[in-house]
């Protein structure tokens, strides 16, 4: 996981720049991976049959961003998309800082350098207050209310917040024109957690959302509840 939005603009689309300087950059990463597959057959040989494995795993590991990498440089040939200024620091609120990695997220589907992509707006544990909505409480506290309608009040405060923020993002999709419909067209979102109630660590009921057309094979609003198993 990576918390900075330099770190991961930097990961997108190197150090920013034009269109020949991202390619360029891309090439040079292009070339390094080249240079470890050639010496491969040679490795090989003084392997034992476990090492091997490891190796191949490796390699195979080594393809894949190869695989990115070329979508990348082909993206970066046929795309106009006008970049922001690089990140320079994690943002002093959590609201920017939330809306900036969505932003990313968007800049990168905009571009095709990556058709996947992972975002958790709260972590385990975490007791990250929220004074921006009236909850000063830490998150994880509040999530063991323990039936008290005053913390149950706040925890409901946290998850409206959270789903406002995923409007950002569902907005900022539906916004983006792609092909013949929009980004929020050709994607599926999903939005969920691991728990159904906090209170209890119940892992069942789980309550999960799906936005996006998933390219014309999604149907939305709908509200589906499936009968809990045993």
């Amino acid at each position: 996981m990576e918390t900075h939005p330099r770190v991961v603009f930097e990961r997108l689309f190197g150090d920013g720049g034009s269109r020949a300087d991202r390619m360029a950059q891309t090439r040079n990463t292009g070339s390094i991976l080249d240079s470890v597959i050639h010496q491969v057959d040679r490795l090989e040989q003084t392997l034992g049959a476990p090492d091997r494995t490891k190796l191949s795993e490796y390699l195979e590991a080594v393809r894949a961003i190869e695989e990115r990498i070329q979508t990348a440089e082909r993206s970066q040939a046929e795309s106009d998309i006008a970049l922001p200024d690089r990140p320079t620091a994690i943002p002093a609120t959590f609201d920017e800082h939330a809306k900036l990695m969505f932003d990313l997220q968007v800049l990168a589907f905009q571009a095709d350098i990556t058709r996947v992509i992972t975002l958790m707006l709260a972590r385990e544990l975490s007791e990250r207050s929220y004074s921006i909505i009236g909850v000063p409480d830490g998150h994880h506290s509040v999530s063991h209310h323990q039936e008290n309608p005053a913390l149950i009040a706040k925890k409901a405060k946290i998850d409206t917040y959270h789903i406002h923020l995923l409007g950002y993002f569902l907005e900022k999709l539906h916004a983006t024109p792609d092909g013949d419909g929009t980004l929020l067209d050709h994607s599926m979102i999903l939005y969920g957690s691991g728990l159904g109630d906090g209170n209890q660590h119940a892992h069942t009921n789980l309550p999960v959302l799906v936005a996006g057309g998933g390219a014309g094979r999604l149907t939305g609003g709908r509200h589906l509840k499936y009968a809990e198993t045993r």
